[in-house]
């Protein structure tokens, strides 16, 4: 790490914002540090290795709309490796396995009367059309889609969604979250109706590679297995302090959860800030990884709407990305979002499995539990900003109160929920607000 050099922008962060914001301004010639406290650049997308080939930690696509992903992967020149694919999900409810990928397999949707499959259908198309977001921002999820969908439709579709990712929090979480959700599944869905994602090729931890090295290509500087402990001013811009040494920068650029940039903040800034930073909450999540020799199901995802399942989600990867991607494994992702207190979170891989197994065998009754050749599970504490009504008037702004300091988090990704398209949007967006900072700080010099 060089410590003796003064950066433009010191970036505390290696997710795909951090990176999206390296390469934005090393591309424009300014000087950059990414300091990442992982070994692993990507954030939620770093990689591991099963069996010799790479696998995201939590389970990642994109969707046809999301237009920042594409737009970065083509400034790094690797547009060429995005690879689109036709999804398919499913729920299951009361004991059954459901196919929901088009809209005939709504029609076909046994759990729910004739009439309100029509209605959820409609209702689905006027979600899509929906502009003005500001106008959900005092309703509660509950609330708007029950008068939308109907009491029948929300108890069995929406609610147990709802209580499966948020618990306790879940009548409190805002319409805008799902009119979010919503929408943007309508706008990657292809003409007859069934949903295209996209993935790159090799997985988000390459693409995240791809990104580093255009970084490191422009002159920027990565230095991974680096905690940043503390950000104080000077007369230059700020001292980031690291337990490898300062590092000296004419700005910063805090992509943590809100938490830990409070924490590296706390000594410059007022306590009205930090009560700022607190006032958004997060669940953390448990991603249960299962290498088997088969597949479990023909669905890419299938969303559990069981609350005595205690995984909301369940991802076959290799129903998605094939196999021969994984040397013949098939991977299966069970996903949880959870306070860290929850005794599942702090599980490792064979209790995990063990808790998770009489209801595996209970969704698939065929299910084996040798078909399992290795498990892995993989925990993040800030995974899941609470989204509550009026949420825009608790994001923090992207100035803080410690000059030439800026800050860019998901919890700052409003109204749409965060994601890598959206980490990426911020970074690019903060890039350009640094850019014009230190260019007005070039001409006072000057």
């Amino acid at each position: 790490m060089t410590k003796s050099k003064t950066f433009d922008c010191a970036i505390i962060g290696g997710g795909f914002t951090g990176l999206a914001a390296a390469a934005e301004l090393t591309r424009t010639g300014h000087s950059v540090i990414i300091l990442e406290k992982e070994t692993e650049l990507g954030g939620l997308a770093a990689g591991f290795d099963v069996g010799g080939y790479e696998l995201e930690r939590f389970y990642h696509h994109w969707f046809t709309s999301d237009t920042h992903v594409n737009a970065l992967a083509k400034q790094v020149g690797v547009e060429d490796q995005i690879i689109l694919r036709e999804s398919n999900t499913g729920m299951y409810y009361s004991g059954q396995r459901f196919r929901l990928s088009t809209p005939g397999d709504l029609l076909r949707f046994g759990a729910i009367q004739v009439h309100d499959r029509i209605r959820t259908g409609f209702a689905t198309l006027f979600v899509r059309r929906i502009k003005n977001w500001r106008a959900l921002e005092n309703l509660t999820a509950k609330e708007w889609l029950t008068r939308l969908f109907g009491k029948k439709v929300y108890a069995v579709i929406w609610e147990p969604l709802l209580i499966g990712k948020f618990g306790k929090y879940a009548d409190e979480i805002s319409a805008v979250w799902f009119w979010n959700k919503l929408a943007l599944r309508g706008s990657s869905r292809g003409a007859g109706g069934s949903e295209q994602l996209a993935y790159f090729r090799g997985g988000f931890a390459k693409l995240a590679r791809e990104v580093a090295a255009y970084v490191q290509g422009h002159g920027g500087t990565i230095a991974t297995g680096v905690e940043v402990t503390r950000i104080t001013p000077n007369e230059q811009g700020v001292v980031v302090e690291t337990a490898d040494g300062p590092v000296s920068a004419r700005t910063a650029l805090l992509t943590v959860p809100l938490p830990i940039a409070g924490r590296l903040l706390e000594h410059d800034t007022p306590p009205s800030y930090q009560e700022k930073l607190n006032k958004i909450k997060y669940l953390g999540n448990v991603c249960l990884i299962l290498e088997m020799t088969r597949s479990l199901s023909g669905l890419y995802w299938t969303n559990v709407n069981d609350p005595s399942f205690p995984f909301v989600g369940i991802i076959e990867h290799t129903n998605f990305e094939p196999t021969e991607s994984y040397g013949g494994r098939h991977i299966v992702y069970l996903s949880k979002y959870l306070p860290v207190d929850d005794p599942l979170y702090a599980m490792n891989a064979d209790e995990a499995f063990e808790f998770a197994l009489p209801h595996l065998q209970r969704m698939f009754p065929d299910f084996d539990e040798n078909w399992v050749t290795q498990r892995h599970v993989w925990t993040a504490e800030y995974a899941q900003p609470i989204v509550v009504r009026h949420y825009s008037s608790l994001i923090p702004a992207f100035e803080t109160p410690v000059p030439h300091t800026y800050l860019a988090s998901m919890a700052q990704v409003y109204p749409e929920d965060r994601g890598t398209n959206y980490a990426i949007r911020e970074g690019r967006c903060a890039a350009e607000k640094i850019r014009s900072q230190l260019e007005i700080a070039h001409t006072d010099a000057a």
